[in-house]
């Protein structure tokens, strides 16, 4: 439901997903490797990832309800389940008229209330519909334009507030490109067979909806004409948006612009109303993301057939609203977005989509209910003593860094020294008295609590950035880089069993929290967070000839996983270039932990007698392995593959191993076995 892009994908590197563990007493310790995880008639020299894994994927195999199912998705079903334990005690109690307990109940009972939601039907909408439909004229079309974007409903573009690239301790106003309903530009550009079938169930749906909502009669023109029109308007703005490879470069969607220039460039759009009317009045420069997409964006909304931008319109509010509204439109959403696009077969049961919404409308506050209940202070402790043996192993490896010269190690050193780290929740919550909730539909109330989050992001335009906001709350299963903040994240939701093993020796717990860390912190010098300083800025401290060399190792991980194919019917590759920052991520986490993990087996921190049979480096490998461990229907890779920056779970695994010569040796992988790499092949940056 966070629809404004509060910590967006320009500024968080994510792990997507990692997961982590930590280990006590020396003499109750285990492996940390679950053998029943294994598939020991797997050739690990073959298929590391079947062999370690194995086990685990055939005992999970996918249920109606996932498109991909791996470990952390069952760490956060199962904190799913702890929501509902809290949201339900919630539900019960008699709680104080305007409480925060009061709107997350009131909140959480319209939501569940299926017989409202159907006698309801598109009604919730009725309203932004005939708004819509009664625009007249240019200046009207704007005016319900930024009414849209005021309650989150996003045509053409997004709004937020972000750091200056040039000054990140400033907060500024950005313009973000977007307003595709399939949301990647390849949907409506590419002609293969699989993409036209997407594409055309795509317009089946808008076609269908369009009836369902009602907007057919208000406009007076039929369903299919105006399916025809919508796909004409987001075919031109997927043809204007910049590439997603271009766009994850950070010079390419950072651009201030002066109102009067930004004016000129988006004429047939009044910039300055648009701030004037979101509150924003005294803004005189602002980032422009995509300057050549947002000058069509205004020829569109002044020169384009009125009813086409009118059907667009009122189709972004349908498909915004749909997954609050009655089940016909629920039903005909997941058809499309969860079954053609993802392969998901079962719509999820709906107290998970209401604590989904719950999380995107009030998420620190279920948060520091969930902190309070399940997380425990020493696992925080934990995490901190991982953190600085984590720093300590990569300050060495750049010290010995063949590659770079002493300037550019000295910069990397204070960059890595200068990093924040967050563990487990805030310092300080987030306050929702200003959130109003009523309980009079359940579409409403979202709409208040998108008016409510986009006050919140747009009132820190112009302001110091605030270093201790978190880009994530606490019950979250995953954690995170920030480069304008230069800091690391990780919530409590992703802090325990099975990822976070207090039980487990170190071994395993290098691999998987110590890979998870290093990960992290191996972000602020990957090819995009290289980029920014120790401060957050986007400035240049690199010699030129480090820089060449960085960008050459770079080239050889991203020709590799180029050549990776992740389907074969319909052949589909892996995208090197757009996922090499978590491919370097994952490339560096591994050097960094495992270096971190032969320290702590000098001090004796770490049992290097084999456990379960297998020694520290082999548990080491098994357990980061095992983050990994999931199944994904083919729809989903190819969705992934589109659009998302991380490599496939099983590639992370495959693919990056390889390159890890700690790994090669800890296995006795030799040449011509499929996870040997030739030595002059492999990556290592840091």
């Amino acid at each position: 439901m966070y629809k404004h892009m509060k910590k967006t994908i320009l500024t968080i590197m994510s792990l997507s997903l990692l997961a982590t563990a930590c280990g006590p007493k020396k003499t109750e310790l285990t492996s940390g490797i679950k053998l029943d995880n294994l598939d020991v008639a797997a050739n690990p020299h073959e298929d590391f990832y079947r062999y370690a894994c194995g086990g685990w994927i055939d005992n999970h195999p996918l249920d109606a309800e996932h498109a991909r199912f791996g470990t952390f998705d069952q760490l956060a079903e199962d904190n799913r389940d702890q929501m509902k334990t809290l949201i339900d005690s919630i539900v019960a109690t008699d709680n104080k008229e305007g409480s925060i307990a009061d709107k997350i109940a009131t909140l959480y009972k319209v939501g569940m209330d299926s017989v409202k939601l159907q006698e309801q039907g598109s009604q919730p909408i009725s309203a932004l519909l005939q708004q819509v439909a009664s625009i007249q004229s240019r200046d009207q079309l704007q005016e319900v334009l930024i009414s849209l974007h005021q309650q989150g409903i996003n045509p053409f573009f997004h709004i937020f507030s972000e750091a200056d690239y040039d000054n990140a301790s400033m907060q500024m106003a950005w313009l973000y490109q977007g307003g595709l309903g399939m949301g990647d530009r390849d949907y409506y550009m590419l002609s293969d067979e699989n993409t036209l079938s997407i594409r055309k169930a795509y317009t089946e749906l808008v076609q269908k909806e369009l009836a369902m909502a009602g907007y057919d009669e208000l406009s007076k023109l039929p369903a299919d004409a105006l399916t025809s029109m919508i796909m004409q308007v987001e075919t031109r703005l997927a043809k204007a948006q910049i590439d997603k490879v271009i766009n994850r470069e950070p010079a390419n969607h950072f651009h201030k612009y002066a109102m009067a220039d930004a004016a000129m460039a988006m004429k047939g759009f009044d910039i300055r109303d648009y701030f004037v009317a979101m509150g924003l009045p005294n803004v005189d420069t602002f980032n422009l993301a995509q300057p050549t997409y947002f000058t069509e964006v205004a020829k569109v909304v002044a020169s384009e057939n009125m009813e086409s931008v009118k059907a667009y319109m009122a189709w972004c509010v349908i498909n915004d609203a749909a997954a609050y509204l009655s089940d016909d439109f629920v039903n005909a959403n997941f058809e499309f977005y969860g079954r053609t696009l993802s392969g998901i077969q079962q719509l999820r049961p709906r107290w998970k989509r209401v604590t989904g919404t719950l999380n995107g409308a009030m998420g620190e506050a279920l948060g520091q209910m969930y902190v309070a209940k399940y997380f425990p202070p020493e696992a925080k402790q934990r995490m901190v003593t991982l953190v600085d043996n984590l720093r300590t192993a990569f300050a060495e490896r750049i010290k010995d860094a063949s590659w770079m010269e002493q300037q550019t190690k000295d910069k990397a050193l204070e960059k890595l020294s200068s990093i924040i780290v967050k563990i487990g929740y805030p310092d300080k919550w987030r306050d929702y008295s200003g959130l109003e909730i009523k309980g009079d539909s359940y579409y409403a109330d979202v709409l208040r609590s998108n008016r409510f989050e986009l006050d919140y992001i747009l009132s820190k335009v112009d302001k110091p950035t605030d270093n201790q906001e978190w880009g994530m709350t606490p019950q979250t299963v995953n954690a995170y880089y920030n480069p304008t903040t230069n800091e690391i994240c990780f919530p409590a939701g992703i802090l325990q069993p099975p990822f976070f093993d207090m039980t487990a020796d170190d071994a395993a717990n290098y691999g998987a929290i110590g890979v998870v860390i290093g990960h992290e912190m191996t972000h602020g010098f990957d090819d995009q967070g290289r980029q920014y300083d120790k401060d957050g800025n986007l400035k240049d401290w690199w010699q030129p000839a480090d820089a060449e060399n960085f960008k050459n190792n770079a080239e050889v991980l991203i020709k590799h996983f180029d050549g990776i194919k992740v389907l074969d019917d319909p052949e589909t590759y892996a995208n090197g270039t757009y996922t090499q920052g978590e491919n370097i991520a994952d490339n560096g986490g591994l050097h960094i932990s495992f270096l971190a993990m032969q320290k702590a087996i000098e001090q004796g921190q770490v049992n290097n007698a084999e456990m379960d049979g297998f020694t520290p480096a082999q548990r080491f490998f098994l357990a980061y392995a095992n983050v990994w461990a999931g199944n994904i229907s083919n729809e989903e890779i190819i969705n992934l593959t589109k659009r998302d920056v991380h490599a496939l779970g099983k590639w992370r695994v495959n693919g990056t191993l390889p390159h890890i010569t700690e790994f090669i040796e800890t296995w006795g992988i030799q040449p011509g076995e499929a996870m040997w790499l030739d030595p002059e092949k492999r990556v290592t940056l840091w």
